[in-house]
């Protein structure tokens, strides 16, 4: 089974590192907090003035690489190539990549070490991507594949939880969750 995961939102944890340097950089504005985010796209839950300043924390030179892991990822990924699962990290590359591509790469090195650089699969349309499951935080994927051949699990964030017809899951109940969906993919 290959299962494809998503990194920003699912292995690293964008949302809250994002919080943290916006508090640190203006600390007279108040962010939007995460619970009350609605789009996925950080920048539309901010007025136009702000994303400016939105924007250059999250294309700064170091902010992807030095993002902390999700609470539970690491160990989940490597239970799950333990278990023998195939993972692949697929991940889509900020447009304003300059920072961002090599970044992910590092990151992936330092939380999972060099040989998980390998199954970084790095492209704006995951639909091309073969593979059976995707866990990824974005509500809506669309690309070139109008039916990709894997079936999205939804990770849990405030901007999808409008989400009710695929599975959802945090890391804390991932095997409930994958169990669900090889046991429906066996039947």
């Amino acid at each position: 089974m290959i299962i494809l995961i998503d990194q920003d939102g699912v292995l690293a944890d964008f949302e809250h590192a994002f919080l943290a340097a916006w508090r640190e950089r203006h600390p007279g504005i108040a962010p939007v907090a995460y619970e009350d985010r609605k789009s996925f796209n950080l920048l539309e839950d901010y007025p136009p003035e702000l994303r400016g300043k939105a924007e250059a924390i999250y294309t700064a030179p170091g902010f992807i690489r030095g993002l902390p892991p999700v609470p539970g990822a690491i160990e989940a990924f490597k239970e799950l190539l333990a278990l023998g699962m195939d993972l692949r990290i697929c991940t889509a590359p900020l447009r304003q990549y300059e920072n961002c591509v090599a970044e992910k790469f590092q990151w992936v090195e330092r939380h999972l070490g060099r040989a998980a650089t390998e199954r970084i699969v790095m492209t704006r349309d995951k639909t091309l991507v073969r593979g059976d499951i995707l866990i990824d935080d974005k509500p809506g994927i669309e690309g070139a594949v109008a039916q990709p051949s894997w079936r999205h699990i939804v990770y849990d964030a405030p901007y999808n939880r409008h989400i009710a017809d695929r599975p959802r899951m945090v890391w804390a109940d991932w095997r409930n969750v994958l169990a669900g969906q090889l046991y429906a993919a066996d039947a």
